[in-house]
């Protein structure tokens, strides 16, 4: 592999990671809820050696496998100390270097990241291949879960504590991260669950690096989950915060409809729910499998911030503090994102299926077919 360079790894696992102040904004009515689940240092992290994880995962054992994506694979292990662990592999017969890049950039992303909503780096290994360790996530991946009929439905209690946790990691990873990140790639199977089913965003192959000077990243090419895009990145390849903004809404509606992010006919869950959330039918959305279960208040202010997230233009979508303030907040001032009619009349779907090119070579996640790549011509 030529972008693994042994010294430059090690450099970047040689220093201890700085603790995480929590500072959020003092007007932000979730200030002191989210600033107290925030951890008070950084644990370290290390190289690990090739022969620790080949025993950990009884030899990268077929048992193991916890999933497999586009270019890499997940095993499941355990340390001598009885530490539960999740090793990501980059597939041997990859052979594109822009996957090794991707691959390399996720740990030196995760590296200056520390949150209780985002996954765990332990470390990695550059021996016989490129190596990732993680804490284990327990419970798996959302999408895991909400998607499988022969699992127990998932209760409102649940899916309202990821969507808040999630929105917190995203606050996080946008405002409180030593460095500005944005993922680019939030989705159901990238939100994991711990025991006690708390979400940790995972899988950074496509995050960004933003600089603070800088408003946006320019991206070519386009890179992610269909179902998931803003239109301003899919048309013209512009990522900021409100990339993942939009993302949310989508998992936002995902978590109250129970359906997937795109049907079995290629329509979009946001392109169904938005009519029905504009004229204000939010029991039309809601999953029947809750069988009306559900915090009112609750389901009213997740939908309200999904149906904000989802709009077309970034503009006129929030910010992720936004977002927790109106979540969690006390009532919601509809009136102060209403939109003039004629941006309302534009908030129009921008793309169809059949514009996409799908290859199964993005980031992982428990589906290998759910990513794309695009290239300009």
């Amino acid at each position: 592999m030529r972008y693994v360079r042994t010294s430059s790894l090690k450099r970047l696992f040689s220093f201890r990671r700085q603790s995480f102040d929590g500072e959020f904004p003092k007007a932000c009515a979730f200030n002191e809820e989210v600033a107290t689940s925030s951890p008070t240092h950084r644990p370290t992290w290390k190289c690990f050696s090739f022969q620790e994880i080949f025993h950990a995962t009884n030899g990268f054992s077929s048992e193991n496998i916890a999933g497999r994506g586009g270019y890499a694979s997940v095993y499941r292990g355990v340390l001598e100390d009885g530490e539960a662990i999740a090793v990501k592999m980059l597939t041997k017969a990859t052979d594109d270097e822009r996957k090794e890049k991707e691959f390399l950039t996720e740990i030196g992303t995760l590296g200056h990241v520390c949150h209780p909503n985002v996954t765990s780096l332990l470390g990695c290994c550059i021996e016989n291949g490129l190596y990732i360790i993680f804490q284990f996530s327990s419970k798996g991946s959302v999408a895991s879960i909400l998607h499988d009929e022969k699992s127990p439905t998932m209760d409102w209690e649940t899916r309202y504590k990821i969507a808040v946790g999630t929105a917190k990691g995203l606050y996080y990873l946008h405002k409180s991260c030593p460095r500005r990140i944005i993922h680019r790639d939030i989705k159901a199977s990238n939100i994991l669950l711990s025991e006690e089913y708390e979400p940790q965003i995972s899988d950074f192959g496509l995050a960004k690096w933003l600089p603070s000077q800088w408003t946006h990243h320019s991206i070519v090419p386009i890179e992610g989950t269909f179902g998931h895009l803003a239109p301003e990145y899919f048309m013209h390849g512009v990522v900021d915060e409100k990339t993942d903004v939009f993302a949310f809404g989508v998992f936002c509606l995902e978590l109250i409809s129970g359906k997937k992010p795109v049907d079995n006919s290629y329509q979009s869950l946001h392109s169904w729910a938005k009519p029905l959330l504009r004229r204000g039918v939010i029991q039309e959305v809601v999953d029947p499998r809750l069988e009306e279960t559900f915090d009112s208040t609750q389901l009213h202010k997740l939908a309200f911030a999904a149906s904000l997230c989802i709009r077309a233009s970034s503009i006129w979508r929030p910010t992720m503090s936004e977002i927790l303030e109106i979540i969690l907040g006390g009532e919601v001032d509809k009136q102060k994102w209403k939109m003039p009619e004629e941006e309302e009349e534009e908030q129009e779907e921008f793309w169809g299926f059949e514009d996409l090119e799908c290859e199964c070579d993005s980031s992982f996640s428990t589906s290998p077919h759910d990513t794309f790549s695009t290239r300009s011509s």
